[in-house]
């Protein structure tokens, strides 16, 4: 046999490659080089994307940069490879802290198996951007109510607890503490340090917010920053925590402190104040100023109340003047008087009556008497009665021998008829 045909005769049968990655198996593996390739095919069919994020670190090369940025609301960063060409289209160069969109594109490095991001265009997000986006979330959210001036819940008069969401350690809070308490020693505070600007800002405001909104202790919440820039400040044009202000139950205050470019929180906040220190005398009476009311307030109520008893005393002399109170039994008297003529004219009329009705008594007793039978009698008349009292008026009512009574002047006797 010769050697060709033994080292044909040796060499293994060759395997057929799997198609796919599902059907790779430890028999049957794929080469690492086509791992490699078809990843690397795979990641450029994605086409480029639009991202926005600050830059956080920059370093310059050569003819290329390498960028990191990092995503606006969340710990999320990616390393980014750009072209010095790309770069120079810039009117004024890249610094950190900037704010930008790029357009990127994932590559993947072959030989290494290293993905990294290839920025294609870089363009950065200027303040007439930034205030463009909040006016246009402006608008969408008053569209919605949440600035409604009759949604917002009046402050309490003395609140007895107070919340405060500050920066650590920050001269807003300071401010706030101090004030407040030169107003009202009383007065107690549930303070929050967190972030108030960066990426953690949003998440972390709207934390403690929740926070002290569950507490029921807490009467009134103070968001408190000693004002910035306005990339700063986007925390608080944040739509999450417009939208977390508008759901809280506790009344807020916005104390930003920023009068240029008022971010989006003093339109949903219950109370604007224009600074922390402007907050803490917002929302506390001052107990010097409290304590001159009720004194200018006593003092009015005792002006008032010597003023009334002044005119009731000059009432009471008056009537105290008056004769029938100097004199009192003068009324009596002239009463006793009216009650004396009046009683004399009644008896004279009581008389006057009497007198006239006795005359005409006795003059109907004189008609009556003249009229009476007896004095008929007096003069010599009789009347003659039956046996049964009627009275004879004629002659023949009489029957020989009836039984007469015969009735005269001094009395009466009995007849018999003939």
């Amino acid at each position: 046999m010769k050697d060709g045909d033994l080292t044909m005769a040796e060499t293994p049968e060759r395997k057929v490659i799997a198609a796919t990655a599902a059907e790779t198996s430890p028999d049957n593996p794929w080469p690492l080089q086509l791992l490699s390739q078809k990843l690397k095919a795979h990641i450029e069919k994605a086409p480029p994307a639009w991202v926005e994020a600050q830059v956080i670190e920059l370093n310059k090369r050569a003819n290329v940069s390498y960028l990191t940025l990092r995503d606006v609301d969340a710990e999320v960063s990616l390393s980014v490879t750009i072209w010095g060409s790309v770069l120079s289209r810039l009117e004024a160069p890249l610094e950190r802290g900037s704010r930008v969109v790029a357009q990127l594109k994932p590559d993947f490095w072959l030989k290494t198996g290293r993905l990294s991001m290839q920025g294609q265009d870089i363009r950065p997000v200027g303040l007439g951007d930034l205030l463009a986006r909040i006016e246009q979330l402006r608008q969408a959210l008053a569209a919605e109510g949440l600035f409604d001036p009759r949604r917002k819940k009046q402050l309490p008069l003395l609140p007895h607890r107070i919340g405060l969401i500050t920066g650590r350690n920050s001269d807003a809070m300071k401010d706030v503490l101090q004030n407040a308490a030169l107003r009202w020693p009383a007065v107690e505070f549930e303070v929050r340090e967190v972030p108030v600007q960066g990426v953690n800002a949003v998440t972390a405001v709207i934390g403690a917010l929740a926070e002290l909104d569950a507490d029921p202790a807490v009467d009134v919440i103070v968001i408190a920053r000693g004002g910035g820039s306005l990339e700063d400040l986007l925390p608080f044009s944040h739509e999450s925590l417009i939208r977390a202000v508008a759901a809280a139950q506790t009344p807020v205050v916005s104390a930003i402190g920023h009068e240029a470019d008022r971010p989006l929180l003093d339109e949903v906040a219950d109370l604007r104040a224009s600074t922390p220190t402007d907050a803490a005398k917002r929302i506390v009476p001052d107990v010097s100023e409290e304590l001159r009311r009720i004194s200018q307030a006593r003092a009015q109520l005792n002006r008032r109340i010597e003023d009334l008893l002044d005119r009731e005393f000059e009432r009471l002399s008056f009537l105290r003047s008056r004769p029938v109170m100097a004199t009192p039994h003068l009324m009596l008297t002239s009463k006793y008087d009216d009650v004396a003529s009046l009683g004399g004219r009644a008896r004279t009329a009581v008389r006057t009556q009497v007198g006239r009705h006795l005359d005409q008594l006795a003059h109907l007793r004189a008609q009556v008497r003249a009229l009476s039978p007896q004095k008929t009698l007096d003069r010599g008349y009789a009347v003659v009665q039956l046996e049964d009292r009627s009275i004879v008026r004629d002659p023949e009512q009489v029957n020989s021998g009836a039984a007469l009574r015969i009735r005269v002047a001094a009395g009466d006797f009995t007849a018999t008829g003939n």
